[in-house]
């Protein structure tokens, strides 16, 4: 009977700490404070000055990978939320919705996102792929008419990372209608119809509150039919 894998307790005690350095990194960009020294950080997180170049080599490349994780955590919920969706325009619209609001109710880590947007956009994890992901379903299914999936998202890339800096920039400006309709109209570039673009960007959004983080060694993904709807 073969026995089973020992298991390498150094490099599950680097994976602690290298997260325990994001999480402590996520926090001080929640809190407004991203120009926090290495020091404070490594307290916060409870591990030594000298773990930190273990891993990062700057503070700005920590605070790229605390971005980057949360941006994972988000195309994660995105994918929950769509999940039991059809219409790969809805699902679509319905990403692109949820996270032109979230510059709004995260709007710290949006700024870091917003600074390093083109490292994010050509990212193999996060929201890069997923749109791209969902771009690609649309074609196949003829919903929509770009010839060229990769150069589509190229645009939507540039609207999404303008769209939230935008939103920086008008804080009187309302969100929700913004990204509304910058969703419905690039739902027109895509190909689709204008009523049906109109209909698709208004529909009520799932309460992404609602919706529980997926466990990543749990199999399947939540359906709409849990998540609740937002009024």
């Amino acid at each position: 009977m073969a026995q089973p894998t020992p298991i390498n307790r150094l490099e599950r005690r680097k994976a602690r700490t290298r997260a325990a350095l994001i999480q402590a990194a996520q926090g001080f960009i929640a809190a407004g404070n991203p120009n926090a020294p290495i020091l404070e950080i490594t307290q916060a997180a409870d591990v030594g000055l000298g773990s930190f170049y273990n891993h990062f080599q700057s503070k700005e490349e920590l605070f790229e990978a605390a971005v980057e994780e949360v941006m994972e955590v988000l195309g994660s919920l995105l994918d929950q939320v769509t999940a039991d969706l059809e219409n790969p325009a809805q699902v679509f619209a319905e990403s692109f919705r949820i996270v032109g609001r979230w510059h709004r109710r995260n709007p710290d880590m949006s700024r870091v996102f917003l600074a390093n947007g083109l490292l994010f956009a050509g990212s193999d994890r996060g929201l890069a792929p997923r749109a791209l992901r969902d771009i690609e379903a649309g074609v196949r299914a003829g919903r929509f008419t770009v010839r060229d999936p990769e150069l589509a998202f190229t645009i939507i890339a540039g609207a999404s990372l303008c769209l939230g800096q935008f939103l920086h920039d008008h804080p009187e400006r309302d969100d929700a209608e913004a990204v509304d309709q910058v969703a419905e109209d690039l739902l027109r570039v895509l190909g689709v119809t204008p009523k049906q673009a109109q209909r698709i960007a208004h529909l009520p959004l799932p309460d992404v509150d609602d919706v529980p983080q997926r466990d990543p060694a749990a199999s399947g993904r939540p359906t709409r039919a849990a998540a609740g709807r937002a009024r």
